[in-house]
């Protein structure tokens, strides 16, 4: 599960009129129409920021776990889409919904797909390329791109211009067949949290090197921390049993130390893409992660530990180290100060490995698209509805969604002006709702580059004067400080450069090619193999289907460069 924690804003629910909420462009982007100079520019008559007569978006949507409801509201019929009809002229119309369970969601749209049913005016979807691929070669949707460049707002089109790269996955025959849903860029970039107890305890500095490093796990196991005479502590929570790069309690940069990074594609020296798990820069990792099992500096069963479960061992007070985003100290890191009162933790950056070297997986600014319907009758309606969120929720002005979305669900107001929000949840009569995630694209807009930033701003001492600033500032300084350490270390990102649908040899040689990576990998960290086994996977994993996939990923390559 990765989770994104974010402080609610506010929404005034009076349909204001807002000039300029939809920007046009022709070819160029700088020749903008504002919707209250010409009506001919709409689909629709168009007044004040909003339809005269509402205009209906027809589309599907997935229930999760998370989604709740109150006041006897449900998607079809909530705070969302009365805000939409309100302010916008905008009605939502579900075609259908379904709980997203066991991938129900992408399984009912194959199903519309397959069957030939009619598609409604636009698909929202996070999750399988595959999917999203098959949907626009269906022919059933319209060039995306086209709509975007005509009729985004300028905000909307500087958050999307942040990494043209997003467009990659949904280019066909040069055309930008689905739009991008943003997300917070480094939202999941790793830092290093440390028991910042434990080195006082044992007069020990936070590790800048790998040598420190390996000096600082070695007290945390032999110099029994936690004081109860027995030498059961780990130095590093780390799980792999799903993979060696993943989103927390992970061991990635214990590669990028050495100028590795498993289980994505990166560029090489030459400019092309090469799958990182079978460079020769894993070997000296691989040897290290030994050595640290042989020594008890993480656990024995790493290699059977998901995520959670091998962040346990640190919330339980167990394991000195963990690296994980830097919203682990909203969860699960606080669970360690109810387990173990008096314990402290800090978070700090990554250290460089023996040649100086630092590395980290990146957080994608996309995991999904929108897709809009070729027969839409008013394909202006999207945009008016997703400029305005960009224009005003994405980065709230002092007078629009100041709080949240909508007072009594994400905000409420005490009677002596005190803002109640999830913290308080008990005050807000029904709960906390976070309602925003009743929208289209699922969490209204996003500026990807703007969260991380705004925080590191914060803890080097900016005072908040807008109000996103001011939204922001109100999170837990550990939060704060551990962004800023993010965003210091941004230059040492090595992204997945591989964003396409999965190539023809990956669907068929896949599957078995990943479980020959685990279990050649696991076994030289448990010391089941010798070192020299990895070239000879390496050999077996190209000759197995590895060769034409790095053919057919790099084929993907040029054509999006």
């Amino acid at each position: 599960m990765l989770k994104t924690w974010k402080k609610p804003l506010r929404i005034l629910m009076a349909a204001t009129m807002l000039s300029g909420v939809l920007a046009a462009c022709s070819n160029d982007s700088t020749s903008q129409k504002k919707p209250s100079d010409s009506n001919e520019f709409y689909s629709a008559p168009f007044e004040n920021g909003k339809y005269v007569e509402p205009v209906t978006i027809s589309t599907v949507f997935p229930i999760t776990s998370s989604l709740k409801f109150k006041n006897g509201e449900n998607i079809e019929n909530n705070v969302h889409t009365k805000w939409a009809h309100d302010t916008l002229g905008i009605d939502i119309k579900y075609l259908w919904t379904v709980s997203e369970q066991n991938n129900a969601y992408q399984t009912k749209l194959r199903l519309m797909l397959t069957s030939g049913q009619k598609m409604p005016d636009i698909i929202s979807f996070r999750g399988s390329q595959t999917l999203i691929s098959d949907l626009i070669e269906s022919g059933q949707f319209v060039d995306a791109g086209e709509l975007f460049d005509k009729y985004a707002s300028d905000t909307y089109k500087k958050a999307m211009a942040e990494d043209p790269n997003v467009w990659n996955p949904y280019i066909r025959d040069g055309k930008r067949m689905a739009i991008p849903i943003l997300e917070n860029a480094y939202n999941n970039d790793p830092v290093m949290y440390i028991r910042e107890d434990w080195l006082k305890k044992l007069n020990l500095k936070a590790p800048t090197t790998l040598d420190e490093l390996e000096t600082v796990m070695d007290a945390f196991v032999n110099q029994d921390p936690d004081e109860n005479g027995k030498k059961d502590t780990v130095a590093l929570s780390v799980g792999f049993k799903n993979n060696l790069n993943t989103w927390m309690a992970e061991s990635g940069w214990i590669f990028g130390m050495f100028g590795a990074m498993p289980n994505q594609w990166n560029k090489a020296a030459d400019g092309s893409l090469a799958y990182g798990s079978i460079q020769p820069e894993m070997k000296p990792a691989l040897e290290k992660m030994k050595e640290w099992m042989q020594k008890g500096y993480i656990d024995k069963e790493a290699g059977l530990y998901d995520e959670p479960k091998a962040a346990e061992a640190f919330t339980a007070g167990k394991s000195g180290i963990i690296v994980g985003p830097y919203w682990m100290t909203g969860w699960p890191i606080p669970d360690l100060q109810q387990n173990v009162p008096g314990a402290e933790y800090k978070a700090y950056p990554l250290p460089a490995g023996p040649d100086g070297k630092m590395g980290r997986h990146g957080t994608p600014i996309s995991t999904g698209a929108v897709l809009i319907n070729k027969d839409m009758e008013h394909k202006d309606a999207f945009f008016v509805y997703q400029n305005y969120l960009f224009d005003h929720w994405a980065n709230p002005d002092s007078t629009t969604f100041v709080h949240g979305f909508a007072k009594g669900y994400d905000y409420d107001i005490g009677p002596d002006g005190e803002v109640y929000k999830e913290q308080q949840s008990d005050k807000i009569p029904g709960g906390w709702i976070d309602a925003i995630r009743y929208s289209l694209t699922f969490d209204g807009a996003i500026i990807p580059n703007l969260m991380m930033n705004t925080l590191a701003d914060l803890a080097n001492g900016k005072e908040p004067t807008t109000q996103y600033e001011k939204n922001l500032a109100d999170r837990i300084p550990e939060q704060i400080k551990a962004a800023k350490i993010v965003i210091d270390q941004k230059d040492i990102v090595m992204p997945q450069m591989f964003t396409g649908v999965p190539t023809k040899t990956q669907v068929a040689r896949g599957d078995m090619l990943t479980k020959l990576e685990k279990e050649v990998l696991n076994k030289i960290i448990y010391g089941q193999a010798p070192i020299e086994e990895f070239d000879t996977f390496a050999e077996q994993y190209m000759t197995s289907g590895g060769r034409e996939i790095t053919e057919e990923v790099n084929a993907w390559y040029d054509t999006i460069k």
